[in-house]
């Protein structure tokens, strides 16, 4: 038994020993290891030049660049109401403190908040609307003294293939710069009332939720288009986002500021609606009647008559191009633009004729 314990002893003795030379060489090995340091950075001289430029652009964008937040009252009930929160973007039209977006951002909003650089958000008054345009105009109750206005090009010698830039703020994070290409040019957006908005720019530069309002850019940082939507399956990005094109916005605008409303094209004649049309198996703008002293009047544009049911009048293109349905013929008059003329193509008794009408704002 005695033996036994001293045997137990004595192993446990060169454990122990065997344990101390263990730490003893690892604390030799912690001295010997060099001490970490953090690596050399390597200088990386001037960006490119085209890094420069598009580093450049966004500085001097992104002040006129607007983060739009708005609070809307819900109903939850047939007694309750519960108020939520939206958001956009937007861009200053002028020193004035008029920020520009999409009509859909604030419709119906209760309050509108426009956030500028790093500065407190600032209440605005939603001042103009344009649905048919999806375009809208709220004014800063507080304008800063440092605002800068956007930019404005022109959207009528855009090329497919020139670069693009779109800042905004898709799901709410601030400042978002991304690049693309103009991918297709003369686009048509559908908006209310069975109007298309027409000459919509199409882009790859990523568009996501939040970024609606905000400017589509081109490489000389100037407005070329107000980003309005997207086509996506997942409702993100999927390389297909639209912008309304600047030529419109340029006339829209002013119009919104100064009278809360943008004029409606037209010639004077209450078409019939596009189903009805569709279900008659016809294809055009068949008129349904003709505003006395209106310029189709004085162009000599014949309604249906509705005694003998003869059809009249059918408008199948503006300007050589054909027009298949109102929303067609709208998006054409758009194009037009107010006080000028159109030449229409009509046809009466399967024979066609041309006939030139002035384009008129239905709302003066």
């Amino acid at each position: 038994m005695k033996l036994q314990w001293n045997r137990i002893v004595a192993l446990s003795a060169t454990a122990l020993f065997a344990a101390a030379a263990a730490l003893t060489a690892l604390s030799a090995v912690g001295q010997m290891a060099p001490k970490a340091e953090p690596r050399t950075v390597t200088p990386r001289g001037p960006l490119l030049e085209q890094e420069q430029q598009l580093v450049g652009l966004f500085e001097s964008a992104a002040p006129s660049v607007a983060y739009i937040t708005t609070e809307q009252v819900r109903a939850t009930g047939f007694f309750t109401a519960a108020v939520s929160q939206g958001a956009g973007s937007g861009f200053v039209w002028d020193t004035q403190g008029h920020v520009v977006t999409n009509n859909h951002v604030i419709a119906g909003a209760r309050r509108v908040f426009v956030q500028l650089d790093a500065g407190d958000p600032i209440e605005a008054e939603p001042i103009g609307f344009a649905p048919q345009y999806d375009l809208a105009v709220v004014k800063l109750k507080r304008p800063p003294k440092n605002l800068r206005a956007i930019a404005i090009g022109s959207s009528k010698d855009l090329r497919i293939g020139q670069s693009v830039v779109a800042i905004g703020n898709p799901f709410g994070l601030q400042r978002t710069l991304t690049k693309g290409i103009i991918s297709a040019l003369d686009r048509e957006l559908p908006t209310e009332g069975f109007r298309e908005v027409a000459g919509v720019i199409q882009t790859d530069a990523a568009i996501n939720p939040g970024n609606s309002g905000g400017p589509l850019l081109d490489s000389a940082g100037r407005l070329i288009g107000v980003n309005t939507a997207i086509r996506s399956a997942s409702g993100s990005s999927a390389g297909v986002g639209f912008a309304i094109p600047v030529d419109l916005v340029n006339r829209t605008v002013p119009s919104l500021i100064a009278r809360g409303r943008a004029p409606l094209p037209g010639i004077g004649i209450d078409p019939f609606p596009p189903d009805m049309v569709a279900r008659a198996g016809f294809s055009g703008v068949v008129i349904r009647s003709v505003g006395r002293g209106t310029p189709a009047a004085q162009a000599g544009l014949r309604a249906v008559d509705r005694q003998t049911g003869d059809l009249g009048d059918v408008i199948v293109a503006v300007n050589g191009r054909r027009v298949d349905s109102v929303t067609q013929f709208a998006a054409e008059l758009d194009r037009v633009g107010i006080d000028n003329t159109a030449e229409l193509t009509v046809r009466r008794d399967d024979k066609e004729r041309k006939v030139r009408v002035r384009v008129i704002d239905l709302q003066s």
